[in-house]
């Protein structure tokens, strides 16, 4: 019942009897309390949901994961056909963009009924971060039902559902060619979502785990893919140019690391003849099974182990 602002308190206590005892009742007590669950999930719901792809910049990030949900849509449907890709992640300590990731690619994947399982490789040590180890890493944890890979950056979202990620049969695909990338064009361009089959993968040995620090690695991938002689394929008939992607790195919040120490100015402009797969060094500390927002994903923390006499610019001294 409900009662006027202007009625004084003293009116509830004219009677001897105390208005709770008149008033309430065992149901009336427990409508309270399902009122209260309910706006209290209705709540939740508002401030840590669910729509990822309504995000439009990097301001907008969640400060803070939502509840694990505990049903996640199906990643791996048979009938979709018999390739499965590995949606490879190189990463560490940018969580803000990995909430928007993870359930941003499942779903989309899962509209273009993609079967798929996405492995978040984490940097654990405190060398300078190396991107191509830790595809590596995620080439060689990857399992055997998975049969081809996407090196996919965690900062670049595909906004255009005609972008091909299916099986790459006749050769090295790259989803985010230079004429599509929001900040890279040049023409031997192969970073942020590149699709191999892991048969051609291991073909090149992976990639070369001398590069510490930010960037040059994609440009030594792309020798390799020559060598190789594997013939890179890009997308057709995509008219939606510099809006295919959505980028949400922030470089004034993530600064890149950048630096050249040493010897390294001259090495990353070499080819690595011999490193790659056969030359990975690390260790598994645990694999997680995480669910964001419904998606599934795999969480492989791992230490990259540094020979100091062949690249002893992984560490900042």
């Amino acid at each position: 019942m409900m009662y006027s602002s202007r009625r004084k308190p003293v009116l509830y206590f004219k009677d001897e009897r105390s208005f709770l005892s008149r008033k309430c009742t065992v149901w009336k007590l427990f409508g309270l309390c399902m009122l209260f669950v309910l706006g209290s999930l209705l709540w939740v719901q508002l401030t840590c949901s669910g729509d990822m792809s309504q995000t439009t910049g990097y301001s907008h990030l969640p400060h803070q994961p939502c509840p694990v949900e505990r049903r996640s849509l199906s990643a791996d449907d048979p009938s979709w056909g018999p390739h499965k890709m590995a949606l490879i992640v190189p990463f560490r300590e940018r969580f803000e963009e990995l909430l928007i990731f993870v359930p941003y690619m499942h779903t989309f994947l899962n509209k273009k009924k993609i079967r798929h399982k996405i492995f978040i490789v984490n940097q654990l040590d405190h060398f300078r971060f190396n991107r191509a180890s830790l595809i590596n890493v995620g080439f060689m944890e990857s399992g055997n039902d998975t049969d081809y890979i996407a090196m996919h950056d965690v900062d670049l979202l595909p906004q255009n559902e005609a972008l091909d990620y299916g099986f790459p049969k006749e050769g090295p695909f790259h989803v985010a060619s230079p004429e599509l990338h929001p900040l890279y064009h040049y023409k031997t361009y192969v970073g942020g979502i590149l699709l191999l089959s892991k048969k051609h993968y291991q073909l090149c040995n992976g990639m070369s785990n001398r590069f510490w620090g930010w960037g040059r690695e994609d440009d030594e991938f792309f020798r390799r893919l020559k060598t190789a002689d594997l013939k890179l394929f890009r997308p057709t008939d995509i008219t939606t140019g510099a809006k295919t992607f959505r980028h949400i790195h922030d470089p004034a919040w993530r600064k890149r690391d950048q630096k050249r120490i040493a010897a390294q100015k001259q090495e990353q402009f070499k080819v690595d003849p011999e490193g790659g797969l056969t030359n990975l060094r690390y260790k598994v500390e645990s694999r997680q099974e995480v669910t964001i927002s419904g998606a599934p994903c795999t969480v492989i923390n791992t230490f990259l182990e540094c020979d100091l006499s062949l690249t002893p610019w992984c560490q900042i001294s």
